[in-house]
């Protein structure tokens, strides 16, 4: 690949991409946890819990490709393996299948928690003055804060 010259030091280039990569490892993560529970939801809420989660993983899979372009775009290569992801992710895998109550508590806190892996990974995009990234992320954050409230409505 030629050099890239996007006014950001390969050093700065290389540090938003970490936490980006972070970013996606989380994302990637609540992803296959929000359509295992789809598959799997149970109970008098099946229906509005199918359909609901159903869009949130929609919704999931775009950012995942979104976040997994920026790092590219960085000159960063991608993380893409479930190993990567395991040793990347803040959210911990669930095992089993729990109740409908316990998906809708458990994909709560992981939009929690990448809302907070998003301010992490801001912080390192607004002090390399990378503008694009932080307007990603600050996009993420915003979309898993009010999924997240939404979720919380329904406990």
């Amino acid at each position: 690949m030629t050099n890239i010259d996007i006014g950001l030091s390969e050093a700065n280039r290389e540090k938003v991409a970490q936490g980006l990569k972070h970013l996606l490892a989380d994302s990637y993560t609540l992803y296959l946890q929000t359509h295992n529970f789809h598959w799997n939801v149970t109970g008098p809420q099946f229906r509005e819990l199918h359909l609901m989660f159903e869009e949130h993983y929609n919704e999931l899979a775009l950012a995942v490709d979104e976040v997994a372009e920026r790092i590219r775009t960085l000159g960063v290569a991608a993380p893409g393996t479930y190993k990567a992801f395991a040793q990347l992710s803040s959210i911990a895998e669930v095992d089993g299948v729990p109740a409908a109550g316990e998906m809708i508590t458990l994909l709560t806190k992981g939009h929690e928690q990448v809302v907070k892996t998003c301010r992490e990974a801001l912080v390192s995009a607004q002090d390399a003055n990378d503008e694009s990234s932080a307007a990603l992320i600050s996009d993420r954050m915003r979309i898993h804060e009010k999924t997240a409230w939404m979720l919380r409505a329904m406990l």
